[in-house]
């Protein structure tokens, strides 16, 4: 009995750690960034012990439930199809692809908007290759992002991103009549291997540089009204207070209204890492496509005009 208690009181802990206090201490990151999977494994255990001593059964399968949900295991909504497809993919500089396979993968999810990241390929001629091998679209450049449309673009800008010599790319594009405003985005890493290492000065450093990151984005968000469209690699998981103020500044997570499963972009570490936000845009479908030639999955969201 006490084994079931002390399980499901770690869990909510470690849930209410990450999600409340998330990256201001080192400690509180760590349990924030950390694969959710990993809160699942001692349930089997827990479970099988009370079941042997027929006692606290009702709670290891509470913690065993709490568990599953934070990992995204029971997360479920319902889905219809959408009139606006958009797909946001960390590409990996092409150093775990071809042209031919990247193009393929994303010609086959018929977006009407690609948000790439580390488009900065490591190998000449890439970036022509793959472009060549994506008829239809109209190209915007930012840095290492690129922004695909076969929407009308209107403008387009460059920001800036504090600490990296990345950009963020803003791009206004025309659809049903309106303008949306779509940003492009790469946010830094927190080196939380760098905790692994005893350096934990490293692990701050790179936490506060992805703060002023998430400030200048979330001044973008509040320029102006109107809807509005954050995608990309932002390397952070669905938790926590940085997320939290990127929902507040750009809309709703796509995934937690439209998808299913846990939904991981970067599989690598069973992480949910890259996202699509938006504002006056209601998502119908989010859901995480094959391997494309890349450490990161593409993520595919489908929007139907929020009704007014």
């Amino acid at each position: 009995m006490r084994l079931a208690w002390a399980y499901l009181l770690a869990v909510a802990l470690i849930w209410l750690l990450g999600e409340s206090v998330g990256e201001r201490t080192v400690p509180t990151l760590l349990l924030a960034y950390a694969p959710p999977l990993l809160w699942l494994l001692p349930a089997p255990f827990v479970l099988a012990w009370t079941l042997w001593r027929r006692r606290g059964v009702a709670v290891a399968l509470a913690g065993l439930l709490l568990a599953a949900s934070g990992a995204g295991l029971l997360h479920w909504r319902p889905q219809q199809d959408g009139t606006l497809r958009v797909v946001t993919l960390n590409v990996a500089r092409g150093t775990q692809g071809t042209p031919e396979r990247l193009a393929a993968a994303l010609r086959g999810a018929d977006a009407d908007l690609l948000l790439l990241q580390e488009t900065n390929f490591v190998r000449p001629g890439f970036r022509g290759e793959l472009l060549a091998r994506l008829p239809g679209y109209s190209v915007r450049a930012g840095g290492e992002v690129l922004t695909l449309s076969r929407l009308p673009f209107e403008d387009a800008h460059t920001y800036a991103v504090p600490g990296s010599r990345r950009t963020f790319l803003e791009t206004r594009v025309r659809w049903r009549g309106r303008a949306v405003r779509v940003v492009n985005a790469h946010l830094g890493t927190v080196l939380v291997s760098s905790a692994l290492k005893g350096d934990f000065a490293r692990v701050r450093q790179t936490r506060d540089v992805r703060s002023e990151q998430v400030k200048l984005l979330a001044g973008l968000a509040e320029r102006e009204p109107g809807p509005r469209l954050l995608g990309g690699d932002l390397n952070t998981p669905p938790r926590g207070p940085a997320y939290r103020q990127l929902r507040q500044a750009f809309g709703p997570d796509a995934f937690d209204l439209a998808g299913r499963g846990p939904g991981w972009t970067f599989p690598g570490l069973f992480l949910r890492i890259d996202h699509v936000m938006t504002r006056e845009l209601t998502p119908t479908r989010a859901r995480v496509l094959a391997g494309a030639g890349s450490d990161h999955r593409p993520l595919l969201v489908e929007f139907r005009p929020e009704r007014r």
